[in-house]
């Protein structure tokens, strides 16, 4: 029986990498907090409890180049930048929630075979 990454092929590393960017620490939650509506960088800073300017940027850039968020400058004075989701980006979203709902609901599990793991690394039963 063929294993769950034998029919990725070619794909696998982009795949890989996509993981790999909604699954670190920021990218879930960048995409979690434009949910309901496009923000500026200053209010997705103050959203992100945390992260820094260096950290917002770099995860905003990643996002957009997979196509998950866009990046739109007005011509104004003072100039405004807006980054919203999108249609890609919210489609991944329902996943994204759906994750972080299990790992809420199992999170006092989850904390328990830390602890264990933990107490036996440490020598300490």
């Amino acid at each position: 029986m063929p294993g769950p990454c034998e029919g990725w092929g070619d794909d696998a590393p982009l795949i890989r990498s996509i993981l790999d960017r909604v699954g670190d620490k920021w990218g879930i939650l960048v995409i979690a907090v434009l949910r309901d509506t496009p923000m500026r960088y200053r209010q997705l800073h103050r959203s992100v409890p945390g992260i820094s300017q260096r950290m917002l940027t770099l995860t905003l850039r990643h996002l957009e180049r997979d196509g998950l968020v866009t990046r739109t400058v007005y011509p104004e004075v003072p100039p405004r930048v807006d980054y919203a989701l999108t249609h890609l980006g919210v489609s991944l979203l329902e996943h994204v929630l759906g994750l972080a709902a299990w790992a809420s609901s199992h999170s006092d599990e989850i904390r328990c075979h830390r602890d264990e793991f933990d107490q036996r690394q440490s020598g300490v039963v």
